[in-house]
């Protein structure tokens, strides 16, 4: 598909923007469950736009998405900033490889929910030195399996909505 720069450029802006919004209000107004586990709704945003736009735009409403995220918020190459990275480094990289693989929405998801909760993990595990933190991924994928396919229910349903046509 191909557009013009300057509407694929807003596009990437307004979904970028659209991630941030939601990552930023999903970790303020949504209570944390048990072990850190939240429901990954910016992830909806980086679903609709590698089916959308494709891999590299993903990567770039990702990044600012992690980037202006953890800004906005005051905690920009601290703690939280490593951990958040480490976790969409690894989902982006399932979401490429699942996009290659023409893999499901809901399978992509899924996985890509897993990734970003392993992801997180190495990070933790390397920052505090504890090997231990590995008792808690079962627990963490118990619960990355059922947000992963609700963010990919919900990003199916977006890009449905969503007409391609206006991004031609």
């Amino acid at each position: 598909m191909k557009t013009s720069s300057t509407k694929r450029f807003v596009y990437i802006t307004l979904l970028s923007a659209m991630a941030i919004t939601i990552n930023i209000l999903e970790s303020t107004l949504i209570p944390t469950l048990p072990f850190g586990i939240r429901f990954g709704l910016a992830n909806i945003i980086a679903l609709i736009t590698i089916e959308i736009l494709g891999i590299k735009e993903m990567i770039i409403v990702n990044v600012m998405r992690v980037v202006i995220g953890n800004l906005l918020r005051g905690l920009i190459f601290g703690t939280t900033f490593w951990i958040a990275s480490g976790g969409v480094i690894l989902s982006s990289i399932v979401l490429i490889l699942c996009k290659k693989m023409n893999s499901s929405l809901l399978f992509t998801s899924t996985l890509s929910s897993i990734g970003h909760t392993v992801g997180q993990v190495f990070v933790v595990m390397f920052i505090y030195q504890q090997a231990s933190m590995i008792a808690i991924v079962p627990y963490l994928l118990i619960a990355a399996i059922p947000t992963g396919i609700l963010t990919g229910i919900v990003a199916k349903e977006g890009i449905k909505r969503v007409s391609k046509n206006a991004l031609v």
